[in-house]
């Protein structure tokens, strides 16, 4: 088995370690994040445990993680995100987020808010965030079934816990002998009283 470099292993868990959102933790709950490169690689969950494991292509493990790859160097910036900044470059006037033109600042909001999104969107968080929860969302699937399956048992346990008592009930105590039923005929030897 092939191991991470000690840096690269050293940035994927910090990164692991701030991905998580603390509403997704629970006291007694503890959340074992995974980063695995084929699905015989992820750990078995034992009981009490969430295990998520993010499943990787092969070619990406030996590579520098995504967070250490980003440079704000202009010379890095990809072709699609120069073009997307460009396209800005002409605007004026209203809706533009320029100090050119009448109304100028009013698109910059706007902006403001489609580059918030695109980065929250990106986010490793997010990504981690949504893992979590379906991994939680399948184990609370199976504790409906399991629950009511006990509930069948437990019920069952019950109802011949009843019968048993019914039947007990209606048995005959040692050294008793039946009662004759109200309109039968005495028989020899019996007495009306």
């Amino acid at each position: 088995m092939k191991h991470l470099p000690a840096p690269a292993l050293i940035a994927s868990a910090a990164a692991l370690a701030f991905a998580a959102p603390a509403s997704a933790q629970s006291a007694d709950e503890k959340i074992n994040m995974v980063i695995a490169y084929n699905e015989s690689e992820c750990p078995v969950a034992q009981p009490g445990e969430l295990v998520v494991c993010e499943i990787l292509v092969e070619e990406e493990r030996y590579r520098i993680p995504p967070k250490l790859r980003s440079s704000d160097n202009p010379a890095n910036k990809s072709f699609a995100l120069q073009v997307e900044q460009i396209k800005y470059a002409g605007d004026f006037g209203a809706m533009s987020c320029s100090p050119a033109g009448a109304g100028g600042f009013t698109g910059c909001t706007q902006k403001f808010i489609e580059a918030w999104a695109a980065d929250r969107s990106e986010a490793e968080g997010v990504r981690f965030g949504q893992l979590i929860e379906k991994a939680r969302a399948e184990r609370l699937s199976t504790i409906d079934a399991e629950a009511a399956a006990e509930q069948e048992r437990v019920e069952m346990i019950e109802r011949e816990y009843m019968q048993r008592l019914e039947r007990e009930r209606d048995a005959e105590l040692p050294g008793e002998s039946p009662l004759p039923a109200p309109n039968a005929p005495a028989k020899d030897g019996d007495t009306p009283e």
